[in-house]
């Protein structure tokens, strides 16, 4: 077996033209040969199949030979198109695949091409693996088709293309014009991605020429390599190299992880990172249930409307019911029925927080009101990029209680629930941004904010939640003025719950959620500390 695989990678379909030694003459006829037998094969693929099926795909694939690359897998239509699209669309040529020892029915492989569109030529490799399975009606070993075959960042309806690019490309820059790019800040890709297509005709830029992956809906293209420099534009964001950091590293530490930092006298975001297995944006477009972090809106709206305060009573007994159902604090937290509105917040008790929600003057709109009103939840922000401004709906029987405690239809991300923190420790709201407004003249969404009071209160069982409470932990080394807030929210089929956490230091708000990470002390906890840590 030569060493050598021609292969054009882009678009949906993939002609290659053929070129120097590779796999050898493609024999179309021993891929659609049985095995010998009166019937059809059953059974995984054995050592023998899976290394001549991979090895005809590989040699198919090279020539540029689509249709009978894709009359090697089991899903024949649909492959044939992203290959024919691979050297038509995506221009890439000059294919040359080595395989790597296969693992079971596994097979790696490292892809080396030329990309080349209007005179211009650059080299292309990257690694992939395809799986060969057994087909289900003709008994044959067959390429398992994946679009991922073709190129590892294709999914479902992807395309690869190579040509003008739709935007031209942007320069952005830090709060202080220091340089962000997707290479040094990975997780800030996507994000740079959409800046990109919103504002790149904006600052001045103009296109160049790229190898992209272009999605089936409205995300922005992925570029994968630029063949022609267009020139930049330079666009200013808030945010803080140094934040954006320790935000990148700190997601690092936890899968399925977000973050969003904030600057509460000005709403300028610092800092927003991700760390996940797909390209969301959850620090911005998540909408999960925040847990006990919603507590801190539960806590102003029972001062707001005289129900009781800081050191006012808050009883934490073992159990609430609410309307028929029972609800319960953490395994490992003792009653007090003697605890202060402080007392409970710091200890995150939940039967506090639902037994106080009864009260006069409190309704089923009560908590949407004070979400909304005072910490502009749900106002339709406008911060450069899309994103979803968080979600109390008015609620009755079970729910209403659930809300309280950040469970039931209350949706939030890291974003939201760093305004929330910036909000309750200066008493104002300040839509978050991510791009200047008048860049755009946007107009950033408005809310009355909290009454000095209210504010201090919230400030102080922050603080002492951060020294004393469930957050002291996470919060341990902390110098300046800290507070914070846990929460962990049950999600039905999860075993583990999500773990959330926000907190400030001096200037500066952030909130982290980790999908299954546990109480909210536990993972997003230490990467809401190190984001606070790099405020200085």
């Amino acid at each position: 077996m030569a060493k050598g695989v021609k292969v054009a990678v882009v678009s949906t379909v993939f002609a290659v033209m053929v070129g120097g030694a590779g796999y050898g003459t493609y024999n179309f006829v021993s891929a659609m040969r049985d095995d010998g037998s009166d019937g059809v094969r059953s059974g995984p693929p054995d050592a023998d199949e899976i290394a001549e099926t991979s090895k005809d795909f590989f040699a198919a694939w090279e020539k540029g030979d689509a249709a009978s690359a894709a009359a090697l897998t089991n899903n024949s239509t649909t492959a044939k198109v992203l290959l024919t699209d691979y050297a038509a669309d995506a221009h890439i040529g000059d294919v040359r695949i080595t395989p790597g020892r296969a693992t079971g029915a596994t097979v790696p492989y490292s892809v080396k091409a030329t990309v080349s569109y209007d005179g211009k030529s650059k080299p292309l490799a990257y690694e992939s693996k395809l799986t060969v399975v057994r087909g289900v009606t003709t008994g044959k070993a067959l390429v398992d088709w994946q679009p991922s075959v073709v190129y590892p960042k294709l999914q479902a309806d992807d395309r690869l293309v190579t040509g003008e690019s739709a935007n031209p490309s942007i320069e952005a820059v830090d709060r202080d014009g220091k340089v962000l790019t997707k290479e040094k800040y990975p997780s800030l890709g996507p994000v740079l991605d959409t800046l990109r297509e919103k504002y790149g005709s904006m600052v001045g830029g103009t296109p160049g020429i790229e190898l992209v992956i272009k999605h089936p809906d409205q995300t922005p293209d992925t570029s994968l390599l630029t063949l022609s420099e267009g020139k930049a534009g330079e666009l200013q964001t808030t945010i803080s190299a140094t934040a954006q950091g320790a935000a990148e590293k700190a997601v690092k530490l936890y899968g399925q992880s977000s973050v969003v930092a904030v600057k509460p006298s000005t709403g300028e975001v610092l800092a927003v990172a991700n760390n996940r297995t797909d390209a969301f944006n959850a620090a911005f477009e998540g909408t999960k249930a925040p847990g006990s972090t919603m507590k801190i809106i539960t806590a102003a709206m029972l001062i707001d409307n005289g129900v009781t305060s800081m050191n006012g009573p808050a009883p934490c007994p073992d159990s609430a019911v609410w309307q028929g159902q029972t609800f319960k604090n953490l395994t490992g937290m003792q009653p007090n029925e003697g605890a202060t509105l402080s007392n409970s917040f710091m200890r995150s008790c939940n039967t506090a927080f639902i037994k106080l929600i009864d009260e006069k003057p409190l309704t089923d709109e009560s908590l949407t009101l004070e979400a909304q009103n005072r910490f502009g939840i749900g106002e339709d922000w406008k911060t450069g990029i899309v994103s979803f401004d968080g979600k109390v709906p008015p609620v009755s029987g079970p729910d209403r209680a659930a809300g309280a405690i950040g469970q039931g239809q209350v949706q939030m991300n890291p974003l939201n629930m760093a305004s929330v923190t910036a909000t309750a420790i200066t008493g104002d709201f300040r839509q978050p941004y991510l791009v200047p407004p008048k860049l755009d003249d946007r107009e950033l969404a408005t809310a009355k904010g909290l009454p000095y009071d209210t504010a201090s209160q919230l400030k102080q069982m922050m603080r002492l939640t951060a020294t004393q409470g469930t957050a002291a932990k996470a919060m341990a080394g902390l110098g300046g003025d800290i507070g914070a807030k846990t929460g962990s929210a049950e999600v039905d089929g999860q075993a583990v719950s999500n773990s959330w956490f926000t907190g400030f230091r001096n200037d500066m708000a952030a909130a982290a959620m980790t999908e299954e990470g546990g109480h909210g002390g536990d993972a997003a906890g230490p990467i809401v500390a190190a984001v606070l840590r790099a405020a200085g």
